[in-house]
């Protein structure tokens, strides 16, 4: 019975619904074998099959860990944020001018009208 308590706390620790529209998303608060928390998150849609006149529901789930809670979060306020105002907030803008090396940033002339000028001497 112990073995069979502890197994139903690890399968579900918490979980919240939240519908929105078509769509629902479930927020379920799991534990590894060694009591560590985890989330899923998991969007359901319904959907109909046309072929056999059934519904049925698509799912996609993300498993998100604890040690990336943080830096998820700030990724995901970031978008939200960009698509609320259209700004893109000031440490996006400074992280990705250090995400290509300087070197790497020169202008380059480049002319392809020359290419395969030589391919026409073949030897046979």
């Amino acid at each position: 019975m112990e073995g069979q308590e502890k197994q139903n706390r690890r399968e579900d620790i918490f979980s919240k619904a939240v519908r929105a529209g078509k769509r629902t998303y479930f927020f379920d608060v799991k534990a590894t074998r060694n009591d560590q928390y985890y989330l899923t998150i998991t969007e359901s849609k319904r959907r109909f099959l046309d072929e056999q006149g059934k519904f049925f529901y698509e799912k996609h789930k993300i498993f998100l860990y604890k040690e990336d809670f943080e830096k998820f979060v700030k990724g995901l306020d970031a978008a939200i944020r960009f698509i609320e105002t259209g700004e893109i907030p000031e440490e996006e803008i400074a992280s990705s001018e250090h995400q290509i090396p300087e070197e790497a940033k020169t202008d380059i002339d480049l002319s392809f009208d020359d290419l395969g000028k030589d391919d026409t001497k073949t030897s046979v």
